[in-house]
């Protein structure tokens, strides 16, 4: 059985981005329906987000003390009055519509320090000729109140703070209509209670040349309707698009933020991740999975409420006869490792409620995945654990430590203390729509891995420590370990040789 993959490689260069998303459809209304509150399970406190698009805060109606002020009459004012003025200068953006001078490359070049006001109806307009509108190496730039649009970065590039400079704080801005990704990251970036809408490619793309970011904080933040460009269609198999994506992300708090409508994956982490909290998000109606969490490691999921993702990613995949389990939650070859320092050695996933989604968690570990195999299509790339990827090659890969290094394994997942709620009548699904997974594929690639045959699925399956216990299940659920046919029922699960699921309930087949 061929499992299929859902990204391809990250190309390592300073202005080529790629990070990688699944597909899905968008909504574009300015003032979509609201969040809904949901009790969590366990005593949990409620989850609730702002409708930060539709309702933006206001930015200073006055230019504050000794702010320079920017004149939208004057085309390329903002740019000018950046290069004369010197760092550590507060910009106060007059309302209107404030444009760059017409040449593709007319961005902002910030100075260490810079902050840049909008005031009430401030914005600053690409007029779909300026690729980027904030750029440069400048470190400690802060962007409030402003609305930035209309920018036509190339695919995998970032409209603001393209270069990927340190320390940028976006507090209440709006990022929309731009192709490429809206915001690039780099360390220490804070994106709080801002309106990433409707970018061609990403609402953010956290990915830095070097992969040196840390200390990430995404918070408060409405993504929603990104993809607009519809890059898998464009770009088959791209594997490009979706509302954020990480890339080498090590230290990571994305909290309080809605996420919902993208064409594509809401979240997806990539490649070398580590020590994420993933909590009291609301992640709903994506096209593909809410969150991805993929050759990566140690993260926190919790308290999150996550509702009717991946109805068309899986019903794609399902109408096509493919019985590979596509979930909401994706955990795939990444999982708890105490080596690798963070505030927790494990993945833990609990007190999240998961309600009418297409299907609910899988844990994937693919055999022909590892360092230095060509079927790893995250090229050039090694695990945390072994930085020489010419290390991981044979004979010294079949033997201890490597055998276990070279590999990014599903491991050390304690899924506990959720709420899984299927009514097959609202997700309009008859099969396949509703399952938990843990699961391998045959190994057979290359002739020279030690990883062939079973041996992979039975490590994820029964040895490597991932567990459900203690959740409530209501509605028609089933399940699947070790390979993509072995299908059972809760009776089945719970008994050996799996023994999952202890503690928890499972409730009436129809409804929710």
């Amino acid at each position: 059985m061929v499992i299929k993959r859902l990204h391809r490689a990250l190309p390592t260069a300073p202005l080529v981005l790629v990070l990688l998303a699944a597909t899905g459809c968008t909504s574009t209304s300015d003032a979509p329906a609201g969040p809904t509150r949901t009790p969590s399970p366990s005593g949990a406190p409620a989850t609730s987000v702002a409708r930060v698009c539709a309702e933006p805060a206001a930015g200073p109606a006055q230019a504050p003390a000794d702010a320079v002020t920017v004149d939208p009459a004057v085309v390329g004012d903002l740019a000018a009055k950046t290069r004369s003025s010197p760092p550590n200068t507060t910009f106060w953006l007059r309302p209107g519509e404030h444009r760059l001078e017409p040449d593709r490359y007319a961005q902002v070049m910030p100075k260490e320090g810079n902050r840049y006001l909008g005031a009430p109806g401030a914005v600053l307009d690409g007029r779909k000729t300026n690729q980027y509108a904030f750029g440069g190496t400048a470190r400690d730039v802060t962007i409030r109140y402003l609305t930035v649009e209309r920018f036509v970065a190339p695919n995998n590039e970032g409209v603001v703070n393209h270069d990927m400079a340190d320390g940028w704080v976006i507090e209440h801005t709006k990022i929309q209509y731009n192709s490429g990704a809206g915001l690039m990251a780099g360390a220490r970036q804070q994106v709080r209670a801002s309106c990433l809408r409707n970018n061609g490619q990403y609402g953010m793309n956290a990915y830095k040349t070097g992969d040196s970011i840390r200390g990430l904080v995404v918070e408060g933040n409405e993504i929603v309707g990104n993809n607009t460009d519809d890059w898998e269609r464009r770009q088959p198999g791209c594997g490009c698009t979706g509302g954020i994506k990480f890339w080498a992300v090590n230290g990571a708090d994305i909290r309080g933020n809605w996420v919902h409508d993208n064409r594509g994956a809401g979240l997806w982490a990539d490649n070398n991740n580590n020590d994420f909290r993933i909590e009291g998000n609301i992640m709903e109606a994506n096209d593909g999975a809410a969150l991805m969490y993929e050759t990566s490691y140690n993260a926190v999921i919790r308290n999150n409420t996550i509702r009717r993702n991946n109805w068309v990613e899986g019903r794609k995949y399902a109408d096509r006869g493919d019985d590979f389990p596509y979930a909401t939650i994706y955990v795939s070859e990444a999982g708890g490792e105490p080596r690798v320092r963070a505030r927790t050695d494990k993945i833990e996933i609990y007190r999240n409620v998961l309600e009418n989604n297409w299907s609910g968690i899988t844990l994937w570990e693919n055999a022909d995945r590892f360092c230095n195999s060509p079927a790893n299509t995250s090229t050039g790339y090694c695990t945390l654990l072994v930085k020489d990827t010419g290390r991981c090659a044979r004979p010294a890969i079949a033997t201890a430590p490597l055998y276990a290094d070279c590999r990014w394994k599903t491991q050390r997942v304690d899924i506990h203390g959720n709420r899984f709620v299927l009514d097959t009548s609202v997700v309009k699904c008859t099969a396949e729509c509703g399952r938990m997974a843990v699961l391998a594929n045959y190994g057979t690639y290359p002739t020279w891995s030690p990883y062939q045959g079973k041996r992979v699925a039975e490590a994820i399956t029964l040895e490597q420590h991932n567990r459900w216990h203690d959740n409530a299940y209501v509605g028609p659920w089933e399940f699947v370990a070790h390979d993509p046919g072995r299908k059972l029922d809760s009776g089945q699960w719970q008994a050996t040789p799996y023994g999952q699921d202890a503690g928890s309930t499972f409730g009436p087949r129809a409804g929710g």
